[in-house]
């Protein structure tokens, strides 16, 4: 089980640049197992940029609850386990053809990835702190 965020924690992470807090995203998904996305009745809740559909992860349950206001209110976080993630989600996005859009903060600021780098990313996080 996660441990929940302090508002301190909540607000440092937030304040972070996009780079770290990617880098706290690999570390908090390796380290609780999963990944956190938003959703609602008709899939996962999807971000879009002049060039890319991407699909907004979260690193714990705090800050993708965070996103679920306004036209997004009715949505829920959903946390995924990392094995599946793994073995389903990133072949399944990149058949889609759809990005990741890591972290975004409140000002839609978040770096954007391809499905198999942010597998390798986590993969890699995974066996440095093995």
């Amino acid at each position: 089980m996660t441990k929940q965020l302090s508002d301190k924690d909540i607000e440092n992470t937030l304040s972070m640049d996009a780079e770290r807090r990617y880098s706290y995203l690999r570390k908090e998904v390796v380290a609780n197992r999963e990944i956190w996305i938003l959703v609602d009745d008709h899939g996962c809740v999807m971000l879009n940029t002049e060039d890319e559909d991407c699909v907004p992860v979260w690193p714990n349950r705090e800050f993708a609850e965070m996103w679920a206001n306004g036209e997004w209110e009715e949505c829920r976080a959903e946390s995924i386990a990392l094995n599946k993630w793994h073995s389903r989600w990133t072949m399944g996005l990149e058949d889609d053809e759809l990005a990741i859009v890591v972290f975004p903060n409140t000002e839609n600021d978040g770096l954007i990835l391809y499905p198999d780098e942010f597998d390798q990313d986590l993969k890699k996080q995974a066996r440095k702190t093995g």
